[in-house]
């Protein structure tokens, strides 16, 4: 009798923390993007004073809790939360996710993704999204103490491909003033390496998922 094999997918399964950008179909303003290191000051200097560390306490009826985190982002908080209440509040989620969105949208400006001015709050072209984690039921206590250190190897290998988009978003700078255009073969490689930057941030630090993220730069 023949073995019966579940058919195999053609695609991986979509990871948790969900990012991409739209690609811009449209000349970009070239002016802007020759002076992109210039004009992005301002807007970092607003992202500085709201993400450059953060220590909040909260009273309520159920005791008082901390929540410190470097750069903006609660991690510790969400981190002891987790670890002694199983517990993660849904405003440091919030906090969390929206100051990504924040970042990124900045980031993606400075790569000369977007021509658009960044926005405080509206999403633009960058989509960042993943689901609220049930902390109780969806989330392992334990593992918070150890994902920083299971996620080692991304941080290596991030750091090489951070020197390659780098290098991507000078030469699509150069390509930006003479056509106009972001060549889409350097487009789609550094939006994979924010994708996959984003996914490391929240397994690791912002501990919004225990599935380890995966090593490529697609969905």
């Amino acid at each position: 009798m023949e073995a019966q094999y579940p058919p195999s997918s053609a695609t991986p399964p979509e990871y948790p923390v969900r990012y991409s950008v739209d690609y811009p179909d449209r000349d970009l303003n070239r002016l802007t993007s020759a002076f992109r290191i210039f004009t992005v000051i301002p807007i970092a200097i607003v992202a500085a004073t709201v993400g450059a560390g953060s220590l909040s306490v909260t009273a309520g009826h159920q005791g008082t809790y901390g929540a410190a985190g470097a750069g903006g982002l609660l991690a510790l908080g969400p981190l002891l939360m987790i670890l002694f209440r199983r517990k993660y509040p849904r405003w440091w989620f919030d906090w969390n996710l929206e100051l990504l969105r924040f970042s990124n949208r900045i980031g993606v400006y400075l790569a000369l993704m977007d021509d658009r001015y960044p926005s405080t709050d509206e999403r633009q072209a960058v989509a960042l999204d993943f689901p609220y984690p049930d902390a109780k039921h969806g989330l392992n206590r334990w593992l918070p103490l150890v994902k920083w250190l299971l996620a080692i190897p991304h941080y290596i290998l991030l750091a090489f491909l951070w020197i390659a988009a780098v290098v991507s978003v000078v030469i699509a700078w150069f390509a930006i003033l003479f056509t106009g255009r972001y060549p889409r073969g350097l487009f789609d490689f550094v939006l994979g390496v924010f994708r996959w930057t984003n996914r490391v941030v929240g397994y690791a630090f912002i501990l919004v998922t225990d599935e380890y993220p995966p090593f490529r730069l697609h969905p």
